[in-house]
């Protein structure tokens, strides 16, 4: 009897196993590493070493530097919510994310960035730099770097600026990749501020709702 029990359960036992061995669902969530909030680069030396870098190193990046990263374009600075980049009436309508490639302890995927909480959201699977890149910039060298942030707006969130709403949400795109140079630059990593690139083509191969435009790509990697 004992063994005809254990003989049942067996195959459910193993369907259990199987089903927390998948790769990650589109739902999983990943914790980054808390933000460093002081460094051993000043901001003066870091913007006069600032230069843009079109050739990436394809070595890996770490999670906490995609982290540091993630706050410094668009992190939380405090308990009221502000941000790392100012927002006109404190509106906030970007969004970040990551399309992570070669990032040791992340795995391939198209990553959105959740301030609020500092970790990213899975949002599709799979190394996605190279389809991008095909479709909607063509750069080759994009796709070499380790991971590519995206910056979209919603304008719709700018209603309260009336006529003037887009344009100080272009600036505030600005601010932000301002913020991830200046960061960049003082971790020893390079990036630049990719304009040329199609919009509905990014925001439609990298599935960011239409309430969104794609406004920079920002590829990031070491420096040769």
């Amino acid at each position: 009897m004992n063994t005809c029990r254990f003989i049942l359960v067996l195959p459910l036992l193993i369907s259990a196993v199987t089903v927390w061995s998948t790769e990650p669902t589109e739902s999983t969530t990943v914790a980054l590493p808390s933000p460093r909030t002081d460094g051993k680069v000043s901001v003066e030396k870091a913007l006069k070493e600032r230069r843009s870098l079109r050739n990436p190193e394809p070595t890996p990046l770490t999670l906490e530097e995609i982290g540091q990263l993630c706050w410094a374009a668009q992190g939380v600075t405090d308990e009221k919510g502000h941000r790392t980049a100012p927002s006109a009436m404190a509106l906030y309508p970007l969004e970040l994310y990551v399309i992570a490639g070669a990032v040791t302890g992340l795995a391939p995927g198209f990553y959105h960035y959740e301030p609020a909480i500092h970790d990213l959201s899975l949002v599709a699977k799979g190394d996605m730099r190279t389809v991008v890149d095909e479709k909607a910039i063509g750069q080759g060298w994009i796709a070499k770097a380790p991971a590519v942030f995206v910056i979209s707006g919603n304008a719709s969130k700018m209603a309260g600026m009336k006529d003037r709403g887009r344009q100080f949400m272009d600036v505030e795109a600005g601010l932000a990749a301002q913020g991830f140079f200046l960061e960049a630059t003082a971790m020893g990593l390079g990036s630049t501020y990719v304009g040329g690139f199609k919009p509905l083509e990014a925001r439609a191969v990298l599935g960011i709702p239409n309430s969104e435009e794609v406004l920079a790509i920002l590829p990031v990697g070491r420096k040769p």
